[in-house]
């Protein structure tokens, strides 16, 4: 259910019967004349690069094909949202970044891995933690020389 709006301007809806006493039998808006007949001639213009003549079915299919193409347009704007808003909407959305669904990359291999024969040796660092490993290495030397140290001291 369509509920129409109270106000008077935007319950009008602008539409071109066509000449008056010769009026055509349909009813169009007058942005769908302004989105038909561009989008009419865009559809001749992809028919003749795909090869197809120039005859009386071809332009009438174009001329099927632009009513579908206009109505489904048209379907899309309003008073609201105007097709300028449209348009812009759908060039954003063309040229938004995407999620990359396919994994980059190969199966996991440790071919470039280099193996040496022997462990790497830590480098002696000074700061804290260096320090301490240092202090651990000289403990035992400091034992000793403690158990060397005569008793009166």
């Amino acid at each position: 259910m369509r509920i129409r709006t109270d106000d008077e301007v935007y319950r009008v809806d602008a539409v071109w019967l066509g000449p008056p006493k010769a009026t055509f039998p349909w009813r169009a808006r007058y942005v769908a004349w302004g989105v038909g007949i561009p989008v009419f001639l865009i559809v001749l213009t992809v028919e003749r690069q795909l090869g197809l003549g120039f005859g009386f079915f071809t332009t009438a299919w174009a001329f099927v094909a632009t009513i579908l193409i206009t109505r489904l347009i048209t379907a899309k704007i309003s008073h609201e949202r105007p097709l300028g808003a449209v348009m812009a909407m759908w060039v954003r959305e063309l040229h938004t970044p995407r999620e990359r669904t396919s994994a980059t990359g190969g199966a996991v291999s440790a071919s470039k891995i280099r193996v040496r024969a022997q462990r790497p040796r830590p480098k002696n660092r000074r700061g804290r933690r260096g320090g301490q490993q240092n202090m651990a290495r000289q403990a035992p030397r400091a034992r000793r020389s403690r158990t060397a140290v005569p008793a009166g001291r």
